[in-house]
């Protein structure tokens, strides 16, 4: 006879794919061997492609087949985009909303079937695997919760849509295994995601991919000018949020479907188009945006308080990244302690569908490898390099000291590539794929944003700190490992280092200890010792437009076309 316990799944890959940032996770016996996403090996920046590369990687990395997979944890559920249908059609009852919902009902019901399908073609590659669908804010809240290694917190979720949902709030706690208690949540049209997107794309960005920058540009703004119409636009209630759709009428699924009204535009200002300056008046609209995200997100923190009675908070979901209201959070009081995971967005929702399997299988092994760790991908510790297809290119290795050589060369003015150790989780660069420089040099901003990355001249670069010495330059109060906190600074940091302080008198840190990042940790107490301060510039290995330098051929491609000085590679310095 058949006992449960033979069904427990042992070999759980979690997928997340066909709709934009492709990622894959594998859990083995409850120990995570894995996550990367699928652009990092492609090049190809949000992919919603299969992560054949990812799967192969990991599949490889553990030594194991696709007949080896037990269970296949996909990260939406097909039948929860069903529930819409009669809600959507409720819509055609008010003349707003009227000429949106029969193509809502039908674009919910066609990603219904689009999700099956989906399913069954994951079932093909893996034929001796069971393939389960995850409630998407579900994989959200494990993913977070799970990453931070507490025993019990509040666990908020903010994204754009998840099957219907777009925000949820639980409570999640450790025993044996994850368990995460939904209490409260909002279903679309109700999402701050889509609201932020929609303005991105009205302001000539892309939605999805350029939220940084809205978020960027709107330091530089006066919010009173359009304070009125986001408060009209979107609005509190009791339990989170509601948003009006005379200025943002209600999602169809389906291209050509303009997401912000003529109303909006006649309230603000016109669509900018890509190539045009930005003006005045686009700076306060962004400005306008953000201080409407960072109230509600405040609003949704509060209550998320009061329903769990947690003095911590995880919070997950795309609006996650959108460091500047995690900031506002933790300067509240609200939680004794935030946490954001390293992977906040869909591609970590490949790691929560996989601890979902394995929770839900009944498995008593224990999760392990996930909780704080942000180094989960590829690496490539000796790698061959053949310099023939960049010529110009020369390098030579270095020995142990690369530290100290690396921190030199910085407080010299260098402006140099890493690429070190395993590729990270998420969209920040955390010390192994980063581009690094002094903020102590002039016009160090400009001339990354000009000749380095090719970005807009607003943006501003996130500094990187020994956490023992954080507090002489920040206000924030606690770790941010994964730089996904905007804090406020001090006089000392604007004083000595006053490039990596934003417009509104904020930066984006990430704090770093020695068993996080043992190497960027020497280099930041060498840098230190030369020049008094333990903070470098930190910013992504990548040109805008491209994702972060997952392999040596990719770093070596942007350390050729741009004005990178040099790269630093597994212990080779290369340069040009």
């Amino acid at each position: 006879m058949t006992t449960a316990v033979d069904h427990v799944p042992s070999v759980v890959l979690g997928v997340c794919s066909f709709t934009h940032d492709s990622a894959a996770a594998l859990l083995i016996d409850g120990e995570l061997v894995g996550f990367v996403e699928e652009e990092r090996l492609s090049q190809q920046k949000h992919t919603r492609e299969y992560p054949r590369q990812a799967i192969g990687w990991l599949l490889g990395e553990a030594g194991i087949t696709p007949g080896d997979v037990d269970a296949v944890a996909y990260n939406f559920q097909p039948i929860r985009y069903l529930a819409e249908t009669p809600a959507a059609l409720r819509m055609a009852l008010s003349g707003t909303t009227r000429s949106r919902a029969i193509p809502r009902a039908a674009g919910f019901a066609k990603v219904a079937v689009r999700t099956r399908r989906r399913l069954r073609l994951l079932a093909q590659d893996f034929p001796d695997a069971r393939v389960t669908p995850v409630l998407h804010h579900r994989a959200h809240q494990l993913a977070a919760f799970t990453a931070s290694g507490w025993e019990e917190a509040a666990v908020l979720v903010v994204d754009s849509l998840g099957e219907r949902q777009t925000t949820t709030i639980a409570h999640a706690h450790q025993s044996a295994r994850p368990r995460v208690r939904m209490l409260e949540g909002l279903t679309d049209p109700a999402s701050l995601g889509y609201v932020y997107g929609a303005v991105t794309e009205h302001l000539g960005w892309r939605r999805g991919d350029e939220e940084g920058t809205v978020m960027a540009l709107a330091a530089l703004g006066d919010p009173a000018r359009f304070r009125h119409v986001f408060t009209r636009a979107v609005h509190t209630t009791a339990t989170g949020f509601a948003v009006d759709p005379a200025y943002f009428p209600p999602r169809v699924l389906t291209s050509g479907y303009p997401r912000t009204s003529p109303r909006f535009g006649a309230e603000t200002c016109p669509p900018r188009q890509p190539d045009e300056p930005v003006q005045e008046i686009h700076q306060d609209l962004a400005a306008a945006l953000q201080e409407r995200t960072e109230q509600i997100v405040i609003h949704l923190a509060r209550r998320a308080r009061l329903v769990s009675g947690s003095r911590r908070l995880c919070v997950g979901g795309g609006v996650a990244t959108n460091c500047v209201s995690i900031g506002r959070i933790i300067d509240a009081g609200i939680f004794d302690e935030v946490f954001v995971p390293p992977a906040p967005g869909d591609a970590g929702t490949a790691i929560g569908a996989a601890v979902a399997v394995h929770t839900d299988s009944g498995s008593q092994r224990p999760l392990s490898g996930i909780a704080r760790t942000c180094y989960l991908g590829p690496s490539f510790p000796e790698p061959e390099l053949d310099l023939t297809s960049w010529p110009g290119l020369k390098q030579k290795p270095l020995g142990m000291d690369a530290a100290e050589f690396l921190a030199d060369q910085l407080a010299h003015g260098m402006i140099v590539g890493l690429f070190q150790g395993r590729v990270e989780a998420g969209p920040r660069a955390l010390g192994n794929r980063s581009i690094l420089a002094s903020p102590l040099e002039a016009g160090v901003v400009e001339r990354l944003n000009a000749t380095v990355k090719f970005r807009e001249p607003f943006r501003p670069f996130a500094p990187m700190v020994t956490a023992v010495r954080a507090r002489e330059f920040f206000t924030l109060g606690q770790d941010a490992p994964y730089m996904s906190m905007a804090s406020q600074v001090t006089d000392a940091a604007r004083e000595r280092i006053p490039a990596i302080v934003h417009a509104n008198g904020t930066a984006r840190l990430q704090t770093v200890t020695a068993p996080q990042n043992p190497f960027m940790h020497q280099v930041l107490e060498a840098f230190a010792r030369r020049t008094g301060v333990p903070v470098l510039i930190n910013t992504s290995l990548n040109v805008k437009g491209k994702p972060i330098c997952g392999t040596p051929e990719m770093a070596l491609d942007c350390l050729a076309n741009s004005g990178l000085d040099a790269l630093l590679l597994e212990g080779r310095w290369i340069t040009k």
